[in-house]
């Protein structure tokens, strides 16, 4: 298990470059499977989950071929299915939430997909029935084999399109099922369906392959079926939920710090949510500018005076990717805020971490935490800490990095599921972290 020690209270300054979506890698990564094509893929992040779902598909036959920094070719067109019945399967695909996603795309082309129950974040329940649901709908037979918690999915006389109405506005499971309808025959229509940037990438890429999915953006997608996929030449977007990382970084150190090429049209109200708690958030071309924050950040109240609360949503609302972000500013924000995480019911047990560190806040209930700002008046101090899961781990590194003294994080490998090279990076611009590996 590996460590970081971090000597925290030190002013940043420079420039970062956010890395490729990891989200949307995961996906497109899957999407490969589709076609026996050539398909380029550049801006993937040299992340852990991300390197997992490439070695899984490097065993299942893909060929993969690294031509340079984050630009890979993949050809599936001598695909291992034996591969999917074995215990190195079992092992690749359970140690990765992401791996579900390659059930879409084996089922769309050759009529079946298997999968062990996927790993990932332990953030509380994430249902897969919005995934199976829609497969059954487009005329897939569902098994679960309890003994091997392996899930399957089998079409042998092809897949149909068809209407669905998704229970909820699932993003990999959308996905997923864009993945098999693609390939099917007639149309489908998928109403409720997630909308984020990654799904409208993954839409745009299978687009340029050949599918026919109209409604892009929405949450009405419609796909007419094509007998076949090409390849294509496609590129990830810069990852929305680091560059927020690096916003709350930046005011949290009380440093400045430039955020190159984010892809602004992309960012949607992130920008704004930060703007909420008295950031400074700067537009200058296709950078973030955080000035330094030498007289700390004000949190703003509703128009009738009421406590802010940020909250997450679907997209277009805020991502929960970065709420933990908003909770740990917020802990030396000028005034007061509620945190309502919504979407996961373990993600704020974090918390108790940054209490012990010195933060005013009240856990209300798995869902909800109000924080109190210290206004920079009290410095949070070192503690030793483990991170949780990738987004708790990225938010009390932030915190380490804002506080006095030194502190220790455990279980780092948590972080780098996530992010790319992290302490390099943030040596860049004068941290002061080292990483110790056990």
């Amino acid at each position: 298990m590996g460590t970081f020690r971090i000597e925290g209270g030190h002013r940043l300054s420079g420039e970062i470059y956010p890395q490729g979506a990891k989200n949307e890698a995961l996906q497109i990564l899957c999407a490969v499977l589709l076609t026996d094509e050539k398909v380029t893929i550049h801006n993937i992040p040299d992340i852990l989950d991300v390197n997992k779902l490439i070695n899984l598909l490097r065993n299942l036959g893909v060929k993969v071929e690294k031509i340079g920094k984050g630009t890979y070719t993949f050809q599936s067109d001598e695909l291992d299915m034996d591969y999917l019945s074995s215990e190195q399967f079992k092992i690749d695909g359970g140690g990765l939430r992401g791996s579900i996603m390659i059930v879409g795309p084996l089922l769309g082309r050759f009529g079946k997909g298997f999968i062990p129950k996927p790993g990932g974040d332990k953030i509380g329940r994430r249902r897969l029935d919005t995934h199976f649901e829609g497969f059954m709908k487009l005329g897939a037979q569902f098994r679960y084999n309890k003994e091997d918690r392996f899930y399957g999915v089998e079409a042998p006389d092809g897949l149909s399109g068809g209407f669905m109405l998704l229970e909820e506005a699932s993003v990999t499971g959308t996905a997923n099922i864009v993945m098999a309808a693609v390939l099917a025959k007639g149309t489908t229509t998928i109403y409720n369906a997630a909308c984020e940037p990654y799904l409208q990438q993954l839409c745009k890429m299978l687009n340029s392959m050949g599918a026919k999915i109209s409604g892009v953006g929405s949450n009405l997608l419609t796909i007419e079926g094509v007998e076949r996929l090409g390849g294509c030449e496609h590129r990830i977007l810069p990852d929305m939920v680091e560059i927020g990382s690096w916003i709350g970084l930046a005011a949290m150190t009380r440093s400045e710090i430039t955020i190159k090429d984010v892809n602004w049209d992309m960012l949607g109200i992130i920008p704004t949510v930060f703007r909420k708690l008295g950031i400074t958030v700067e537009k200058k071309g296709d950078d973030i500018h955080i000035p330094a924050h030498t007289q700390g950040y004000e949190v703003q109240s509703f128009i009738d005076g009421s406590i802010m609360n940020i909250s997450d949503a679907p997209w277009p609302g805020f991502t929960p990717d970065l709420l933990s972000i908003i909770l740990v500013i917020a802990t030396q924000a000028r005034g007061s805020v509620l945190i309502h995480q919504k979407m996961f019911e373990s993600r704020l047990f974090f918390v108790d971490k940054l209490i012990d560190m010195g933060a005013k806040i009240i856990l209300c209930d798995p869902h909800r935490a109000t924080v109190i700002g210290h206004d920079f008046k009290s410095q949070l101090k070192a503690t030793t800490m483990t991170s949780p899961d990738i987004r708790a781990g990225i938010s009390l590194l932030i915190a380490a990095l804002s506080a006095k003294g030194t502190s220790t994080i455990h279980n780092i490998e948590q972080i780098d599921r996530g992010y790319e090279n992290i302490e390099e990076r943030l040596k860049s611009i004068g941290a002061k972290i080292e990483r110790l590996d056990s």
